[in-house]
């Protein structure tokens, strides 16, 4: 018996079944709950407080202060919801979570002028074939330069990715590139990835190279879904990034069973 082939794929997804096929499948087609971190809760907070600097404030009065003052009515408007309420946290563990936030808005401003940037798009969701596969992401800020070209933004909060690890995560790029040259007809000029903690814009420039690089490599990674579906052939693959992970209760790289996780989904939809 086969399993469901997903309906679509976004970055996270790609970077996810490269990371850890297994994770994949828990998340993607189990369906299975992440538990909620005081890091994506954060990141959320700082994305929120950034949207509302560009939608909310015009652009000669872009400065820290205004991004600190759209932070704090960011927290007043997520701290109620339930992935904030489900960290658990103490006094002290939400100012923590709340200094840190603040601390990446500030640094964010080291990064670029934003009384210069002219945003066309924020939090755009954006969908696109490739062969019978259906691509979908969101893109945190789509900017015309001034020469009138696009240019897509993308805030990290976490730390920025080692050599190692720097080309598989441009990946991401690459499929924003190829999201915006489909919907809009017109490649991006530039893509940034701003990391807000370190803090450091790592930039790339689209080429029509690069767009048939991501055609192959990402109709391979579905191919290899497909394959791991019609097989039910999903491993795990351990590595540091088991430390961060919400499926661990199922995983056999740590003594769990993956056959239970759909009972699992179906208890946490009841």
């Amino acid at each position: 018996m086969s399993l469901p082939v997903p309906a679509s794929l976004s970055p996270s997804r790609v970077a996810s079944f490269t990371d850890c096929a297994l994770a994949f499948r828990f998340a993607a087609i189990d369906r299975l709950p992440e538990a909620p971190s005081v890091a994506a809760s954060t990141g959320t907070l700082v994305h929120a407080a950034l949207e509302r600097l560009f939608a909310k404030v015009a652009p000669p009065e872009r400065t820290v202060e205004a991004g600190l003052a759209q932070l704090a009515l960011a927290w007043e408007a997520l701290s109620g919801t339930a992935d904030f309420a489900g960290l658990g946290l103490d006094d002290a563990g939400r100012s923590a979570l709340v200094d840190d936030a603040a601390g990446l808005v500030r640094r964010y401003f080291a990064l670029e002028d934003p009384t210069r940037v002219r945003a066309i798009g924020l939090e755009l969701k954006l969908e696109a074939r490739l062969g019978r596969l259906r691509l979908r992401g969101v893109i945190d800020r789509l900017d015309l330069d001034g020469a009138g070209r696009l240019v897509v933004t993308d805030y990290k909060t976490g730390r920025a990715p080692g050599p190692a690890f720097e080309n598989a995560r441009l990946a991401g790029v690459q499929f924003y590139a190829f999201l915006c040259e489909q919907v809009f007809g017109q490649r991006p000029a530039a893509v940034q990835l701003l990391h807000l903690r370190e803090p450091v814009a790592i930039v790339s420039v689209p080429t029509a190279q690069s767009a048939r690089g991501f055609r192959s490599r990402t109709s391979a990674v579905w191919a290899a879904v497909e394959r791991a579906c019609a097989r039910e052939d999903f491993r795990p693959r351990p590595s540091a990034l088991c430390g961060y992970c919400s499926f661990k209760a199922w995983c056999p790289a740590f003594g769990g069973d993956p056959a239970l996780a759909p009972t699992a989904a179906l208890a946490n939809a009841s």
